[in-house]
């Protein structure tokens, strides 16, 4: 039996077996960080081989592409809430509204929030409410008070990251437009404060410088915005094909739909689907909290003017 002791493995002591398992494992760690240097200059070899043939990406927006220009929608894509509710809260602080206003005002708005569809009766209320509230006032004094207002309530509310983008598109030296349902006096504003070339709003009627009532037309929301960026940009010369559009609602699909370059930017979840679908690039400033309220109803068109009114019931409510 003895003659057999070579078969049986040595003992070891505790000590020895460490040292050999640790010398085993430096070993093997040699091999394999030599194998992965091998792989990863490898792979950089391909990478670098696959740059040399591929075609560059093009440069977008396009320098000096006079054809093209920029469309942006503004709630919740360049600022963050409504623009007519920051506005209605800076027309409440004037004493603009009275109380019987305020509740048949903001019926319309709080019905389209929980439903979160646009029946025609609603929207023909909110609409004729918010005019109500404006008529027989002058526009420059309209104007005048929303530049006050963009001060105390906007100008903190503009998504840096939509702005950049806006930027880029002025840096190429495009024309860089807002197109939106609130009034087209506030949008104005705001386009100007921003830097940007101009704004497509909604028109409400004025003669001799006071507002009617009336509105020229409908609201500037949905199918409307499309028709006015098509009007605006055959009036301008542009190639609707190299234009770019952003906004975060699907009601903006048709506006979306019409240009080469659409853009999803803090996308409800009904325009995320179709963004991803379609393959269009997305954008989404928001964080925690704001960016999980994303499959709430927007009150894209009866909010566009009745949100302010909303914003004004909530801080009588409060003061109350």
């Amino acid at each position: 039996m003895a003659a057999l002791g070579w078969l049986t493995p040595r003992r070891r002591s505790a000590t020895a077996r460490s040292v050999l398992a640790g010398e085993a494992a430096a070993e093997a760690a040699r091999k394999t960080s030599q194998q992965l240097e091998r792989e990863r200059e490898e792979a950089l070899r391909r990478d670098e081989a696959a740059e040399e043939t591929a075609p560059a990406e093009p440069e977008f927006p396009v320098a000096g592409d006079t054809e093209a220009a920029a469309f942006f929608d503004l709630d919740n894509t360049v600022m963050q809430g409504a623009a007519i509710f920051h506005f209605g809260r800076g027309l409440y602080k004037r004493k603009f509204f009275q109380r019987r206003e305020l509740a048949r005002f903001a019926w319309a708005q709080v019905w389209f929030r929980l439903a979160g569809v646009e029946d025609p009766e609603h929207m023909q209320e909110a609409r004729d409410s918010a005019l109500s509230i404006v008529k027989g006032h002058r526009v420059s004094e309209l104007m005048s008070i929303g530049e006050e207002i963009y001060d105390e309530y906007m100008a903190d509310r503009i998504w840096p990251g939509t702005r950049a983008l806006a930027q880029a598109h002025l840096d190429a030296g495009q024309k860089v437009w807002l197109v939106t349902a609130a009034p087209v006096e506030t949008a104005t504003i705001i386009a100007r404060r921003l830097g940007l070339t101009g704004a497509l709003g909604t028109v409400a009627e004025s003669v001799d410088g006071v507002y009617t009532g009336r509105l020229v037309g409908e609201l500037l929301h949905g199918p409307a915005k499309a028709e006015a960026v098509r009007a605006l940009a055959a009036a301008e010369g542009l190639d609707l094909a190299r234009c770019a559009a952003y906004s975060d609602s699907h009601n903006d699909i048709p506006m979306l739909s019409l240009v080469g370059h659409p853009y999803a930017v803090n996308p409800d979840t009904k325009l995320r689907r179709h963004a991803r679908e379609r393959e269009w690039r997305l954008r989404d400033y928001r964080t925690g909290r704001k960016a999980a309220k994303v499959g709430i109803p927007a009150a894209a068109g009866v909010g566009a003017l009745a949100g302010g009114t909303a914003a004004a019931l909530a801080l009588h409510r409060r003061r109350r």
